[in-house]
């Protein structure tokens, strides 16, 4: 759950429009209108940048000094020379006078060709339908690919190894097209609504992260391909009241916890058309995810990973694209469940040996394994967790990766021999606190490098490896810095607080900018607290974080705090500890943390509240149900409201099977507490939420309305789960949040 989950009347009432809401003048001082109705603290972002020549250069956009439309510009990495590769000038269709505007690109694996993608369409969560064009460097010559079909139709277009072909997806059903003469061969054309080719359901797109469906072999001869059979999975219906005379109505096929999935499987096609071969992997695939899949190093081999349904259980295969036969090499189990890790295995020794990630010895380590799985050696050895692979050096003999063996909070850059020899060595310089993350070249000599903490924007730049000298800095964000210099800061801090067992939670609270430690203050919880995400990161945290500051300057404490689950790198055991008790663990958490920070001096606890969207959503309303004697006020975005109604893959991988385990749902879900309110609550959810289904808030309403207890709600009509569409929908739904903080705890010192 990517961020999900992060009355009966309408109650929200046109309050008086107080100091703190009216637009300001004071540099100093933050409003609503200049964080959400101006671009002033937008930060700059080194995006859509391309390594090329092995390394030795890369590619990105740039808008050139006059016009909209951005030019790709070719850097030589050592020397930071520039050119312009591909002006905007040459991406002008036959026939029209308008370029074309680049929402992303793709190089040929010999520099010689272009893909343009453009005119994207969102799909869930992500823009990944649209067009795309091809353009030849050599002779300039700009095709579209897809030949006659409907515009923003086509999906994960991608070159040929040998920059021959181009193969998409488009309706469900898999193509290729050669780029000398435009010949399109279909692969497939069973595609439809239920029969899925080459790209995924709803909820496959959000709980496994897996969107693009299909991979070219190495050889350019065949396609791998996922195919998926949705028919039995039943459709949920949201309802569009607003933008017809009558209701439209949106069917989604989306399995709610416990009720039937896609069943998924793969097959290898040649790239010329004809029968797939479909892999014999056992198992229900209806009761099974096939949740990665790649060619094995060659073109002779698929390698596929296989989780259970309870998601407990991983075993990887090795398929014979001839045969389709497969064989296990390698099983993964825990007690719990299991996170799949990378979107790719990354092979060495020609195949022989290939990079994984295992929890097995109770923190997450790198494995070096045979190609048969007989052989499993340790590469990152310590009492500590590996957050992500980031590169193999395999002439070096290294293993990049990040990691933070000392404070959960933070992420540095860290490197092992492969041979598992010698200690992890730290790259990341030890002067700069905070989050770092790195792209990182072929070969591993060169990484883009952003930087960023809890008080300091992202600053990029180019680093080479190992010795992490910065060669030059590619965005810097100094303007942001420069208006964030002019602010009333307020104080911010880390810290750690002890609960049940003396288990230390981490956090972080913001203070007034003049804060009187003799005096008490309001305090405002932000929470998430589900295995899908931290809100304690030392990093910057953008409009959000910036609102939480805003606050602080109005004479708000607020802070937050990561309760055991949440997936900080602090070991199995700690992020396990939450299975089958999200709402319950978390919720017992965050309220001892609560109490505990009541307890200092300068904190007002009669006056606190909890926020959260999503997930937050679901702790808010776990927290103000259960503990009503530590929250007095509630704001719940997007909520969770009863386990059964979110999808299988997130739910079950948590909390288990429903049909085994029904009373622990019932137990861990905020709506069986409702009767409990005491407090002020406000619900806030997007009626049009394909994640989080409106459904969830109507449950709670007649919850609430039952047990005769007020509360307030507000309805965004069509609005999904971020509640972003339309014009002036974040600011509303921040300014409805601030005005009824302000309206139930009064700010400021007492």
């Amino acid at each position: 759950m990517k961020q999900r989950r992060f009355v009966g009347f309408l109650l929200i009432i046109a309050l008086a429009v107080v100091p703190a809401l009216a637009q300001k003048s004071d540099p100093s001082m933050l409003t609503l209108e200049r964080l959400f109705s101006s671009e002033e603290f937008t930060a700059e972002q080194f995006g859509q940048a391309r390594w090329i020549d092995g390394g030795a250069a890369y590619t990105k956009l740039e808008k050139p000094a006059t016009g909209e439309k951005r030019d790709i510009i070719r850097y030589e990495t050592a020397t930071g020379k520039r050119s312009v590769l591909v002006g905007a000038d040459r991406l002008v269709p036959r026939g029209q006078t308008d370029q074309l505007n680049i929402e992303d690109y793709s190089w040929s694996a010999d520099g010689k060709k272009l893909m343009i993608f453009t005119n994207a369409q969102r799909v869930w969560r992500q823009n990944t339908r649209g067009d795309f064009w091809v353009l030849d460097l050599g002779d300039g010559k700009l095709s579209k690919l897809g030949g006659n079909a409907k515009p923003s139709t086509l999906m994960f277009a991608k070159f040929s190894p040998d920059g021959t072909r181009a193969g998409y997806v488009r309706e469900n059903n898999l193509y290729v097209e050669t780029l000398a003469d435009s010949k399109i061969t279909p692969l497939t054309s069973d595609g439809s609504r239920t029969t899925i080719n080459g790209t995924f359901d709803w909820v496959y797109e959000e709980e496994l992260d897996l969107r693009d469906g299909w991979r070219w072999s190495p050889d350019s001869k065949a396609i791998a391909y996922w195919q998926l059979d949705a028919a039995g999975v039943r459709d949920f219906y949201l309802i569009n009241d607003t933008d017809e005379l009558y209701p439209k109505i949106i069917p989604v096929q989306y399995p709610k916890a416990g009720t039937t999935n896609s069943a998924g499987r793969v097959g290898v096609v040649s790239a010329a058309g004809g029968a797939t071969r479909w892999f014999e992997v056992p198992g229900d695939p209806r009761n099974n995810y096939i949740a990665r899949m790649n060619w094995a190093g060659n073109s002779t081999e698929i390698v596929l990973q296989q989780l259970n349904r309870l998601q407990n259980t991983n075993r990887v295969f090795i398929g014979d694209a001839q045969s389709g036969q497969v064989k296990n090499i390698l099983t993964d189990r825990d007690d719990a469940w299991l996170d799949i890790h990378g979107d790719d295995i990354d092979w060495i020794e020609n195949g022989k040996r290939f990079v994984w990630v295992s929890e097995k010895d109770g923190w997450r380590h790198a494995y070096l394994v045979s190609r048969d799985g007989g052989s499993q050696k340790l590469i990152t050895n310590g009492a500590f967790d590996v957050i992500g692979v980031e590169g193999v050096d395999e002439a070096g003999g290294w293993l990049y990766y990040t990691a933070s063996p000392d404070n959960a909070t933070q992420r540095y850059l860290y490197r092992s021999r492969l041979d598992g020899q010698g200690k992890p060595e730290r790259l990341t310089p030890a002067d700069q606190a905070g989050t770092h993350t790195y792209n990182v070249s072929p070969g591993a000599t060169w990484a883009f490098h952003t930087y960023s903490s809890f008080t300091l924007p992202a600053r990029v730049e180019l680093v080479r490896l190992p010795q992490h000298s910065a060669t030059r800095v590619l965005v810097d964000n100094a303007s942001i810095k420069e208006k964030l210099s002019k602010l009333k800061w307020p104080a911010a801090e880390f810290f750690q607080v002890a609960v049940a067992d003396g288990v230390q939670l981490d956090g972080w609270i913001i203070k007034p900018p003049n804060f009187d430690p003799s005096k008490k203050y309001p305090i405002l919880f932000h929470v998430y607290g589900e295995p899908a995400g931290q809100t304690v990161v030392d990093r910057w945290g953008g409009a959000r974080a910036l609102w939480h500051q805003m606050l602080a300057q109005q004479g708000y404490i607020v802070a937050s705090v990561d309760n055991r689950g949440t997936p900080a790198p602090r070991g199995r055991a700690w992020r396990k500890s939450i299975y089958r008790q999200i709402g319950s663990l978390s919720s017992q958490d965050q309220a001892a943390a609560a109490r505990a920070i009541c307890r200092w001096p300068y904190v007002d606890a009669s006056r606190v509240a909890i926020w959260g969207w999503s997930g937050g959503g679901e702790g808010t309303l776990s927290a103000i149900f259960r503990y009503p004697d530590v929250y007095g006020t509630g704001m719940a975005v997007a909520p969770v409201t009863d386990m059964r109604f979110y999808d299988t893959i997130y739910q079950e991988r948590y909390m288990g099977l429903p049909t085994e385990n029904a009373e622990d749902y019932k137990r861990c879900s905020p709506i069986t507490y409702a009767s409990q309110l005491k407090g002020n609550l406000l619900v806030v959810h997007g009626t049009g939420d394909d994640n989080v289904h409106y459904q969830n808030t109507e449950a709670l309403i007649n919850a609430l309305v039952e047990a005769n207890k007020p509360f307030t709600m507000m309805a965004y009509p069509n609005r999904s789960h971020g509640i972003s569409e339309g014009k002036n929908t974040t600011r509303h739904v921040y300014e409805l949040l601030t005005r009824y903080l302000r309206e139930h705890v009064p700010p400021g010192p007492r």
